[in-house]
């Protein structure tokens, strides 16, 4: 007998040490990740060709999404900030100001906002009736001059300027760019790097109307210019995304996609659990690269991973209303093409944060004519969900005369699928009560609500874009957890 109990005590011993070094693993993993490498400020300056405008396009959103997909740790930083699809972005662009003005500013901008790296494109805003070359060259030097002396580890990139087919004004610019090379090359600083803009870039594809400013074309070409300069002189990043993008949808405002991760290293046979992420932003703002760093790490779970394009004011001037039916059609595109993602139909998972959780949930409660079996996922991840559309909820005035069409609150019946509901206690869009009375509806209809509160938490708990806060893995785990529990990630 007591052979018998000393052998079961050395069994518990041992899966106890099992389970103990599974969590040591996870929580120096989870170290080691908050130890990332240091973030790289970069400060885009400039004109009006740095800092967009209404009728044209900046450079400086398409090079921030290429930097994030490529696994940059990269803050754009700078005084002043434009709007684009995630909201606002930061530079240092100053529409109808020339070189000389930059040079008298950028010591006291500088000594602010001690950039990594600058992105110097600056050459316009002059007449050829001025002989301006010298003056803009003179003004550059200066400028790398104030920068370097503030730090001298500063990475600056030079760009010979875009060329422009608003003559005679521009004229100047092919010599401009003549002297600009030569002025870097006589500098020979290995931190000051000559970065042709001009090359590539012809004004008429690449300029709107006014032959000057670059339209979408010439933004997205002006970025990966910047971005392949960017990649000799910043180091290697550690992890890098590289989803498949395939389209789901069309739409009168144009394709929707749904950016795909699939899992390594898995039996090409195996059917695999699906989870479709859709961003946060108000149904205004935001994109799927807000959900790279889940899809990627749920996939090396065995998940097809995904993170879903959907239609937003600020692109597009649609409601709530039509990214709930691209958020439906979503699901429903992964459900019908189950058999070439390698997905088991049956395990499709809806995940957002904000009005991200909205969609999620939407897709989860909404009824409609027809098969709504096509579009309904199996589990709900909610973060921060605003699932209260009604006039003492949130959302867009457009919504609230037929918030019942697609408010989750009220739609709630038992084909409700489970839930993992995380909000944080300080959240001013969804209140605690408002996810208590979730869950007790939930519960009314006999589907498992798991409710967690994060103590002193806001609007959102965390940032995808900026240092990762250990919020970001509490979430991690409870979802795991979740997602254990219901089958959808093996005990090992």
């Amino acid at each position: 007998m007591k052979k018998k109990v000393s052998l079961y005590a050395s069994c518990f011993l041992i899966v106890v040490l099992i389970f103990g070094l599974l969590a040591c693993k996870v929580t120096n993993q989870k170290d080691q990740e908050l130890k990332q490498t240091k973030r790289i400020t970069l400060l885009g300056l400039g004109d009006s060709i740095t800092e967009g405008g209404k009728t044209f396009h900046s450079y400086l959103f398409p090079l921030w999404e290429r930097l994030f997909t490529a696994g940059y740790p990269i803050d754009f930083i700078g005084p002043r900030s434009s709007k684009c699809r995630i909201g606002q972005i930061n530079h240092c662009g100053f529409s109808g100001k020339n070189a000389e003005f930059l040079e008298t500013q950028i010591d006291s901008i500088y000594r602010l906002y001690p950039a990594d790296v600058v992105l110097l494109h600056s050459g316009h805003n002059h007449f050829n009736t001025e002989d301006p070359v010298d003056g803009i060259i003179q003004a550059q030097k200066s400028i790398i001059s104030k920068i370097l002396a503030i730090n001298p580890d500063a990475k600056i990139l030079v760009a010979k300027v875009i060329e422009s087919g608003k003559l005679p004004k521009y004229s100047y610019i092919p010599e401009l760019n003549r002297q600009i090379e030569k002025m870097v090359k006589k500098l020979d600083l290995p931190n000051v790097v000559l970065v042709d803009q001009s090359k590539d870039f012809n004004w008429e594809k690449h300029s709107i109307s006014d032959k000057v400013h670059p339209n979408p074309d010439g933004a997205e070409l002006m970025a990966d210019v910047w971005f392949k300069a960017l990649q000799k002189v910043l180091p290697q990043p550690e992890v890098a995304f590289h989803p498949e993008i395939k389209s789901y949808k069309t739409t009168k405002q144009g394709d929707l996609d749904l950016h795909i991760f699939k899992p390594e290293n898995f039996p090409d046979k195996e059917k695999h659990p699906a989870i479709v992420f859709f961003f946060a932003g108000g149904w205004n703002v935001g994109t799927p690269l807000q959900f790279y760093r889940e899809c990627a790490y749920y996939a090396s779970k065995g998940f097809v991973a995904i993170s879903a394009n959907y239609r937003i004011n600020y692109l597009n001037h649609t409601s709530p209303f039509e990214s709930v039916e691209d958020a439906k059609d979503a699901i429903r595109w992964v459900r019908e093409h189950a058999k070439e993602l390698a997905v088991d139909p049956q395990r499709i998972v809806a995940a957002g944060s904000s009005a991200g959780g909205q969609l999620a949930a939407a897709t989860g409660t909404l009824k409609e004519t027809g098969n709504t079996e096509e579009y309904k996922p199996n589990l709900l991840l909610l973060y921060y969900p605003v699932i209260d559309n009604s006039e003492e909820g949130y959302g867009p005035d457009t919504i609230k005369n037929d918030y019942q069409k697609i408010s989750p609150l009220h739609n709630i019946d038992a084909k409700t699928p489970p839930a993992l509901f995380i909000v944080g206690t300080e959240d001013p869009y969804i209140p605690v009560e408002t996810a208590k009375v979730f869950k007790a509806r939930m519960d009314e209809n006999g589907v498992e609500c798991e409710l967690h509160f994060m103590e002193g938490a806001g609007h959102p708990i965390f940032y995808y874009s900026k240092t990762l806060t250990l919020e970001f893995y509490t979430i991690r785990e409870l979802t795991d957890q979740f997602l254990r529990k219901h089958g959808y990630i093996k005990a090992f």
